[in-house]
């Protein structure tokens, strides 16, 4: 976030004239970009944007809306801190008592803006703990785990890869449900369905299929190229280095009626990847009719900070691979957003996705359609099929913690539990650990990720003036009133002494 995060200012809502050194406070289902923008032109001390407890609560167009801004508000460099804070009934409180506040500076009379400002209750948002320092050594932890197939020593191998990690404005707010929770719960299913067919020597594959849940993919698949630098430079033998059939990213899979096969190169006729291209178009012809299906052809743009999809890292290492997904653009602001939570999953969707993955991969690897399997053949069905409850379990394992990049280091409870998953189908699972190459791209992390901020009831600065001014007042009336009756009684005690004279 921002470098400065300490505050101790005076709370208003954008309603309000004068939002300078102010702590300005936003509900999300008020919130625009232009309100937003007024608040940093006229130098606030500091933005809080309140999100409700359920974002499924909120109107689609409120959270589109939110997510098309998001891009901007983290490519705008800015010295105010901003907040997110989760709506409850005190927060809400405070916020329709400030916003009262504010907007009655908008009355016809000055006045009546004096005497509502002088009565009107204000909060004072104090932050305490140090200034953020930036991060100098950050790393990429990252899991591998591999299933063996039967029979001679070079065999083809299908890596399948998904990264763990999301990404949005405000990091411990990142839970990325589909981008790319999805994607690791269809990898995890996989690699359980695998392992079953991989238990016994008739089903057992001639194939190696190496599964990989990598690190630091929201910044520009950082653990992904280290692992290919590790694995094709660094060593003499290693299973990416003998013979790899090709690459399957997966990426956004938990909803919609839509999947796309994003490649970089068009896959060539006789190629294994053209045959899973193949399966992948018949297995949604001829079980899923309702699901549109494509491939996206989009060449790598090395002159872009960032990669569009993680199958371009492998593609630069001249290794086959694609990336499949139900968004047809990369620039879709899903994969960014703090607004990508369990709610917007569709299970349904996301178990079905899963199987038409899991049939296609497995008519590759047998070699199905070649032995003469009908295009409609259910391969998991019965005591094999997809399990949808196992699915949803692990989703909602995953979107219940915030994965941002900065959260997840090699003691996390989060990467020792997708550790135990793993190892609880695959073999030789293991992590690796790089530091990240900032580079590539170019980034800086702080610390301070969260804050505890306290709202103080106060009066307003001028409710202490006009008290200090009516005291005045009342002890120059009580002055005068004493002098006067100073003045009355020594006139009463001359009249008492003449009376007694005459």
């Amino acid at each position: 976030g921002t470098r400065s995060a300490v505050l101790n200012t005076e709370a208003r809502t954008v309603e309000a004239d004068v939002l300078s050194r102010r702590c300005v406070m936003m509900r999300l289902v008020d919130f625009s970009y232009e309100q937003y923008q007024k608040a940093l032109r006229q130098s606030a001390g500091a933005v809080v944007i309140i999100l409700p407890q359920s974002i499924s609560s909120v109107p689609q167009d409120v959270v589109r809306q939110f997510m098309e801004i998001e891009p901007e508000m983290l490519a705008m460099e800015t010295i105010v801190p901003v907040y997110f804070a989760v709506e409850d009934e005190e927060l809400l409180s405070i916020y329709e008592q400030t916003r009262a506040a504010s907007a009655s500076q908008g009355s016809a009379s000055a006045a009546e803006v004096l005497l509502h400002t002088a009565t009107a209750n204000g909060f004072q948002m104090v932050t305490s703990g140090a200034q953020s320092k930036a991060v100098n050594d950050w790393l990429i932890p990252s899991v591998e785990g591999r299933l063996t197939g039967l029979g001679g020593e070079d065999l083809p191998t299908v890596v399948i890869v998904a990264h763990y990690d999301s990404f949005g404005v405000a990091p411990w707010l990142s839970h990325g449900a589909d981008s790319n929770g999805s994607g690791i719960s269809v990898l995890l299913e996989l690699a359980r369905l695998f392992s079953r067919l991989y238990t016994y020597r008739r089903t057992h594959a001639g194939y190696n299929l190496l599964f990989f849940a990598s690190g630091g993919g929201k910044f520009n698949y950082q653990g992904t190229k280290r692992w290919l630098e590790d694995n094709l430079d660094h060593t003499d033998s290693s299973l990416l280095q003998d013979n790899v059939a090709f690459v399957l990213c997966l990426d956004t899979l938990g909803r919609g009626n839509s999947l796309h096969l994003h490649v970089s190169k068009p896959p060539k006729e006789g190629t294994l990847q053209h045959t899973f291209l193949r399966e992948l178009e018949m297995v949604v012809a001829s079980q899923f009719p309702e699901v549109k299906f494509s491939m996206v052809h989009k060449k790598i743009n090395l002159a872009e900070d960032m990669l569009a999809w993680e199958h371009e890292r492998f593609a630069i290492r001249r290794l086959p691979a694609f990336t499949i997904s139900h968004l047809e653009s990369h620039r879709d602001s899903l994969r960014n957003s703090i607004m990508d939570r369990r709610a917007r999953i569709d299970t349904k969707a996301l178990t079905r996705n899963t199987r038409i993955i899991a049939e296609a991969l497995t008519r590759v690897i047998y070699n199905l359609t070649d032995k003469g399997a009908p295009a409609d053949l259910q391969i998991f069905t019965d005591q094999m099929q997809i399990q949808q409850e196992q699915l949803e379990s692990v989703m909602d394992w995953l979107s219940s913690q915030p994965r941002a990049a900065q959260l997840i280091d090699k003691d996390s409870t989060f990467l020792n539990t997708l550790e135990y998953y793993m190892g609880r189908y695959l073999k030789d699972v293991k992590q690796h650990h790089v530091k990240a190459d900032k580079r590539d791209p170019e980034f800086v992390f702080y610390d301070q990720l969260k804050q505890v901020m306290n709202a103080y009831r106060v009066k307003p600065a001028i409710f202490d003036l006009l008290l200090a001014v009516c005291i005045a007042a009342y002890l120059g009336v009580a002055y005068v009133a004493v002098q006067h009756f100073g003045l009355l009684y020594k006139m009463i005690q001359r009249l008492s002494l003449k009376t007694k004279q005459q």
